[in-house]
């Protein structure tokens, strides 16, 4: 009798490894890359005087400020359009527009990836998501 429990556990546990593993490879979702935006992620200061003193105008050189841009892409799901950043915007890799790209939502993260890219898992920064106004609508019962 005690073994023949031990037996089914050993068996449940195989069936759920399984489950697992497959779970591994079908948890990203698809999405499509319309396009890509510069927009501002704030100033950047060239040289010693404060970013305060040149818009006073107490500093009488040209400003030294630059605006910074990041790349800001378009990724549309089924039913959400979401606007993402990436997360190093220090050497960003550019996504190709167009492209189905796989991601999942890890915490405040989305990992992204692009096959046709290099395939290689990338973390972006979610600015927005939007309902897709053109989704179908979820109908609850058929009649």
């Amino acid at each position: 009798m005690h073994m023949h429990i031990k037996t089914y556990t050993l068996a449940a546990c195989l069936v759920f490894a399984g489950v697992c593993a497959a779970k591994e490879h079908t948890d990203y979702q698809k999405g499509t890359l319309l396009r890509m935006d510069s927009s501002s992620c704030g100033l950047q200061e060239k040289g010693g005087k404060s970013v305060t003193g040149e818009l006073i105008g107490t500093d009488s050189q040209s400003k030294k400020t630059q605006e910074v841009l990041c790349q800001e892409y378009v990724l549309q799901t089924d039913k959400v359009v979401y606007r993402i950043r990436p997360k190093d915007d220090k050497h960003p890799a550019l996504l190709p527009i167009g492209e189905t790209a796989q991601f999942r939502i890890h915490k405040d993260k989305m990992i992204l990836k692009v096959a046709e890219s290099d395939d290689k898992e990338r973390e972006y920064i979610v600015v927005s998501m939007t309902p897709r106004q053109d989704a179908p609508p979820q109908t609850a019962s058929k009649n």
